[in-house]
């Protein structure tokens, strides 16, 4: 496969709205986000998900997160949404917070590792953002290293890694964390860290407990 590599900085919109295409009917891109480079296919196309999990050399019992443009596409993809976690997504939304929701019947079982539920984020990435908005549908996004490698901050290590296996690798110059995001759930009212990130408890706690 022939993998094109574009600067950041040398993206046209209307190169953006190419890319975007070539995710929507099924390719794969990796591209920046503001914590780390996230490798993304087609949330809504259960082939693409698969040849992303190949990919990466991701175990299928390891479910994947999406990442979405805006609340309405959450709506479309998550269902019984609580007050606290669009508490949560209305205070750290757009950022670098994955939330765990319960999933509706258009995303695929094999995003999720056949659980009920997947984890949503909406990046503040500029780029990332307009990627999801111009396909048009959730990007299933894990980050862009071979699974039991560090998180894909090093684009070198990533070209090496994934030159020839993906369409296009967009090489950025604001990743800000350089860490992955905090993922939190939310169980009978009580949230719950699952993995710490940019993101703080105290953070958390401060936006849903303190007035």
């Amino acid at each position: 496969m022939k993998t094109d590599l574009i600067s950041e900085h040398n993206l046209t919109d209307d190169k953006i709205r190419e890319i975007a295409e070539i995710i929507k009917q099924g390719g794969i891109v990796i591209f920046p986000t503001e914590t780390v480079y996230g490798i993304g296919a087609n949330a809504l196309n259960t082939d693409a998900v698969k040849k992303l999990y190949k990919i990466k050399q991701r175990p299928l019992t390891k479910p994947i997160s999406l990442l979405v443009s805006n609340m309405d596409m959450i709506n479309q993809v998550a269902e019984n949404i609580t007050d606290m976690e669009y508490k949560l997504m209305n205070n750290f939304f757009p950022g670098p917070l994955t939330i765990i929701l319960k999933k509706k019947d258009i995303i695929s079982n094999i995003v999720t590792a056949n659980q009920e539920t997947v984890g949503i984020r909406m990046p503040s990435n500029e780029l990332a953002r307009k990627l999801i908005e111009y396909a048009g549908v959730p990007i299933a996004t894990p980050s862009a290293n071979i699974s039991g490698k560090p998180s894909g901050i090093d684009i070198k290590e990533i070209e090496k890694d994934f030159y020839g296996k993906v369409n296009c690798i967009i090489k950025g110059n604001d990743i800000k964390f350089g860490i992955s995001s905090t993922i939190v759930k939310v169980n009978e009212n009580i949230p719950y860290i699952l993995r710490y990130g940019s993101i703080t408890k105290e953070q958390i706690e401060d936006v849903l407990f303190k007035s």
